[in-house]
C-alpha cells in the first residue's frame, strides 16, 4: 500500500467528513468556531486603524495592510499545520478533518431545513426568526413566499462561499490557502461594506474576496444548474445583474433551475432597497424550498466527484500518453 493518497482524494475525504460529523461541538466549546480567531483580529485592528479622523488615502491603505497581514498569518498557519502533519497517510487524515473546520456542507443544509420546517407546518413567525439566522435584511414583515425566496438565494450564495470555494482552495493549496480564503471571506463580511464607515477601510477586503471567488462561484452556478437539468440559459442571462460580481453566478442558476423567480427588493435597517430579480418563474413556495434542498444535495455529490476523479482522469492520461 502506498504511504500517501492523491491530494484530491484528501479533499474528498475532508468533504465527506464534514458531511456526516459538521462543526464538531466540543471542539467549537474548547477553541472557538475557528472564523471567530481572525475576526477578533479584524475588529480590533478595525477600531484601531478606522478612525473617522485618519485620512481617507491612509484608511485605504490600512486597509490593504489587514488584509496582507491576514493573508500573510493564515498562510503560515495553514503551512505549519500540514507540515508539522506531514505527508502519511494518518498526517493525511488528520488534515482532512482539520479541513472540515473550513467547510460548511452540513451546517447550510441544517440552517434553511431549520426554516422549512416551520413554513411547511403554517408558522409563519417561526420561519421569519428561522431565516432571520441566515440572512442580513429585515425579515419580520416577509410573507412566506419572501421567506422561502430569502432561504433560497442565502442556500445558493452560501453553496459557493461555505462549501465550492473552500474546497476549491484546499484542492489549490491545501490548509494554507483554505485558511487564507475564510480569513478574506470574514474580513468581507465584516467590513466589506459600501456603508461610508466601511468603504475605504474595507475596500481591500472586498476587492480580495470577489477576486478568490471570482473562479468558484461559476463553478457553484454550474454545479448547481447541473444537479438541477437546467438553469444554464437563466444563469447566463442573469447572473451580472446582481451588485455582487459572484453571487449572481449561483443565485441565477438556482432561479433557473428551480422554476422560479428570487431576487427583488428587500429591506435593510428599515430602509427598503431596490435589488434585480432571478428567473422568470413565481415567487418560491414551502415546496420549492423544499425542492431546492434536495437539488443542493446533488450539487453537493457533484461536488465531491471532482476531487475524487482527478487522480483517476490524471492516470488515464498517462496510460493513454504512453
Amino acid at each position: 500500500m502506498a504511504e500517501t493518497a492523491p491530494w484530491p482524494w484528501v479533499v474528498a475525504l475532508a468533504l465527506g467528513l464534514e458531511a456526516l460529523l459538521g462543526y464538531p461541538a466540543a471542539l467549537n466549546r474548547l477553541a472557538g468556531h475557528p472564523v471567530a480567531w481572525p475576526a477578533a483580529l479584524i475588529e480590533g485592528l478595525e477600531r484601531r486603524w478606522n478612525r473617522p479622523t485618519t485620512s481617507d488615502r491612509r484608511r485605504r491603505l490600512l486597509g490593504v495592510v489587514l488584509v496582507v497581514l491576514l493573508v500573510a498569518a493564515s498562510v503560515l498557519l495553514g503551512a505549519a499545520v500540514q507540515s508539522l502533519l506531514g505527508a502519511s497517510l494518518p498526517g493525511l487524515a488528520l488534515v482532512a478533518l482539520i479541513a472540515t473546520v473550513g467547510l460548511a456542507q452540513r451546517s447550510l443544509h441544517d440552517h434553511v431545513a431549520a426554516v422549512l420546517a416551520p413554513l411547511r407546518a403554517d408558522d409563519l413567525p417561526a420561519a421569519r426568526a428561522a431565516v432571520a439566522m441566515i440572512v442580513g435584511r429585515d425579515t419580520g414583515g416577509l410573507d412566506a413566499e419572501g421567506v422561502a425566496a430569502a432561504a433560497l438565494e442565502s442556500l445558493a450564495e452560501s453553496f459557493n462561499d461555505g462549501v465550492v470555494a473552500p474546497t476549491f482552495w484546499l484542492l489549490v493549496g491545501g490548509l494554507p490557502s483554505l485558511f487564507a480564503y475564510k480569513s478574506v471571506n470574514t474580513a468581507d463580511s465584516l467590513i466589506g461594506h459600501r456603508e461610508e464607515r466601511w468603504r475605504l477601510f474595507g475596500w481591500a477586503a472586498a476587492r480580495t474576496d470577489d477576486l478568490m471567488n471570482l473562479v468558484p462561484a461559476r463553478l457553484a452556478g454550474g454545479l448547481i444548474a447541473l444537479a438541477g437539468g437546467g438553469g444554464w440559459w437563466t444563469m447566463a442571462r442573469d447572473a451580472r445583474r446582481h451588485a455582487s460580481p459572484n453571487a449572481g453566478w449561483p443565485e441565477a442558476a438556482m432561479a433557473g433551475a428551480l422554476g422560479v423567480q428570487l431576487g427583488g427588493d428587500a429591506v435593510y435597517d428599515g430602509v427598503r432597497t431596490a435589488r434585480p430579480t432571478f428567473g422568470d418563474g413565481a415567487r418560491p413556495t414551502a415546496a420549492d424550498l423544499e425542492r431546492g434542498l434536495r437539488l443542493y444535495r446533488r450539487a453537493c455529490l457533484l461536488l465531491w466527484l471532482i476531487p475524487l476523479t482527478i487522480p483517476l482522469a490524471i492516470g488515464l492520461i498517462a496510460v493513454l500518453a504512453r
